[in-house]
């Protein structure tokens, strides 16, 4: 199945010049969400994760029906101030400042292995500072998943050497 012929391109959006990749038109087809996410675990199952942590709120979307279907844990990251427990913090760069991530302090259990899953790889940013709260947990980064990378941004050079799975590339 062609998934890039499900996502649709929006030129402009959210600013001149920036050809931004909407994944909603996949979300809303049966049978491309459905092989997506099955062809993921297909990818995915040889790391044998017992956590998929995902990140707000897109992470959310792919790795929600992903640990489902490896019979995972599945662990939210979050923006500051959305989780109610005591929590770990990663401070990480963007074009234009800083954001922050956190994710529980009890999420992961030592030494468990952790697949970490967003829709795109662009910067690699979110997903190194995703990386940082796992070390901080004391999981075992077992690899990334993603439904798409921007290859001309370079992100997996950012990454941890650890696999990397994307479906599709631009």
């Amino acid at each position: 199945m062609d998934i890039k012929a499900l996502i649709r391109d929006i030129p402009d959006y959210p600013k001149p010049g920036i050809l931004f990749r909407d994944i909603t038109t996949l979300l809303r087809d049966p049978k491309g969400w459905q092989y997506t996410i099955n062809t993921l675990a297909e990818k995915c199952s040889p790391f044998a994760p017992e956590y998929i942590v995902g990140m707000e709120s897109r992470g959310f979307l792919f790795g929600t029906p992903l640990a489902v279907h490896l019979g995972t844990g599945f662990i939210p990251v979050r923006k500051p101030g959305k989780l109610p427990s005591a929590v770990y913090s990663v401070e990480y760069e963007l074009e234009y400042g800083t954001d922050r991530l956190e994710m529980h302090q009890d999420a992961i259990t030592p030494g468990s292995k952790v697949l970490i899953v967003d829709d795109v790889i662009a910067t690699g940013g979110t997903a190194a500072a995703t990386a940082q709260l796992v070390e901080q947990s004391g999981g075992e980064l077992v690899g990334f998943a993603f439904l798409a990378e921007l290859t001309f941004l370079n992100g997996r050079k950012n990454l941890p050497d650890v696999p990397i799975v994307s479906l599709i590339e631009y």
